[in-house]
């Protein structure tokens, strides 16, 4: 487990989350599961897909997410 990935979801953070969270997320987790803090110049390009799919990945199910008990999102 990452234990530096926050929950991005309300009510757990007052303010919907930004694109920079999300990002930051994704790192973390790419960063865990890689193995690497920063890739060799030969994985970078799979390193960064992998970091921008996990941050859309991300959005998607944030945005789908039916909290209870939270405002609605305008």
């Amino acid at each position: 487990m990452c234990r530096s990935i926050k929950t991005l979801r309300p009510p757990a953070i007052p303010e919907e989350a930004a694109e920079e969270d999300m990002r930051a997320a994704a790192l973390q987790y790419v960063r865990k599961v890689s193995g690497f803090r920063a890739p060799a110049a030969h994985n970078r390009e799979a390193f960064d897909r992998a970091v921008e799919e996990i941050t859309a990945a991300t959005r998607t199910l944030l945005e789908s997410l039916e909290v209870r008990g939270a405002p609605a999102r305008k």
